[in-house]
């Protein structure tokens, strides 16, 4: 029979297994000289659109590794309407203890001067925590409107003025910003459809039902690698290593045509600096991981991890840059 010393023993051996991610996780939870931790409880991260959208998605990679590392769980909330205002809202009211965060994108800079009547301000009432990614658009048509070419799809347009549609993630998002200003700067008469996400924005110009979309490289790889999408050009100024035969829109015919799809986390200015710098450890660490890079990277993805101070700059002067696009593109809303 076993003394109640040896079945002790024996039941700490079996457990060892089970309690290593446990304190791995622990070890990992940064904190600061006067006690405070981050992060103590789950993380509730709000997404302004839909299940799949590349925000969703990057959103979902770093909930996977903060659960891996610290052990705690991140819960992502989509609340795919209103261009990011509701979930930016929702954020401002929660405790500003840095477990709520908001997964944004370049839209949000662009609501400080799309809506008219914001109920918030984009730069004083939030606080960057890192920037997350910086990835390229896509210029996507369905194969039936015919254009294998940027001067194509911009000479059958201006041959059909006000008939042609463009889609996006929804008012105010990075992929309305990118239509509007292909539209001005190739000087055809197109309007604007939005949709509640990503994926409804690319299913939509695959059947036609719109001319053109401007999508996030994540989303519509596997639709162009199929043959069911058309990718005519990438926004930014330089070509992607995911897709290096396709044109940047400069290069396609629209001269000096440059558009950065970024990514980032945000947080309630009212959150303490000490937890924000925690957050910010936290998140810089997980985006300079080696498979998070990699994974990233396969998938068209820059990762971009910023300082606090750095990220708030950067949307600063990304409030200006969408500003005058939206002012040029008369996108107003009341």
């Amino acid at each position: 029979m076993k003394t109640m010393r040896s079945r002790i023993a024996t039941a700490i051996v079996f457990a060892l297994p089970f309690m290593l991610p446990v304190t791995v996780a622990a070890q990992q939870t940064t904190s600061t000289r006067s006690g405070q931790a981050f992060p103590t409880k789950p993380i509730r991260m709000l997404v302004p659109f839909s299940p799949g959208s590349q925000t969703d998605i990057f959103a979902r990679w770093i909930g996977e590794k903060m659960y891996e590392s610290v052990g705690q769980r991140v819960v992502v909330d989509n609340r795919p309407s209103a261009g990011g205002t509701i979930a930016a809202e929702y954020v401002l009211a929660a405790n500003p203890d840095g477990h709520t965060m908001m997964m944004h994108a370049t839209g949000h800079a662009a609501n400080a001067t799309l809506y008219s009547k914001l109920p918030y301000d984009v730069v004083k009432d939030f606080a960057g925590v890192s920037q997350v990614a910086s990835v390229p658009n896509l210029l996507i048509v369905g194969p039936s409107l015919g254009v294998k070419s940027v001067k194509e799809l911009i000479a059958l347009a201006k041959s059909k003025p006000g008939q042609f549609n463009f889609s996006s993630a929804g008012i105010g998002s990075g992929t309305h910003v990118n239509g509007e200003m292909f539209k001005i700067m190739a000087g055809i008469n197109v309007t604007h459809v939005p949709y509640k996400g990503a994926p409804e924005a690319l299913n939509e110009a695959i059947a036609g039902r719109v001319q053109f979309y401007f999508s996030p490289i994540m989303v519509a790889a596997g639709q162009v690698q199929a043959g069911r999408a058309l990718a005519l050009a990438v926004s930014t100024a330089n070509r992607s290593p995911m897709f290096p035969n396709v044109p940047t829109v400069a290069e396609a015919g629209v001269p000096g045509f440059e558009f950065d799809q970024w990514y980032g986390l945000f947080a309630s200015a009212k959150t303490p600096r000490p937890i924000i710098n925690l957050a910010n450890k936290q998140i810089v660490r997980i985006l300079n991981l080696p498979d998070m890079k990699e994974r990233m990277l396969s998938q068209g993805a820059t990762p971009k991890p910023s300082t606090p101070e750095e990220f708030d700059k950067f949307v600063r002067s990304e409030v200006v840059k969408m500003g005058k696009v939206i002012i040029a593109a008369g996108a107003r809303v009341n």
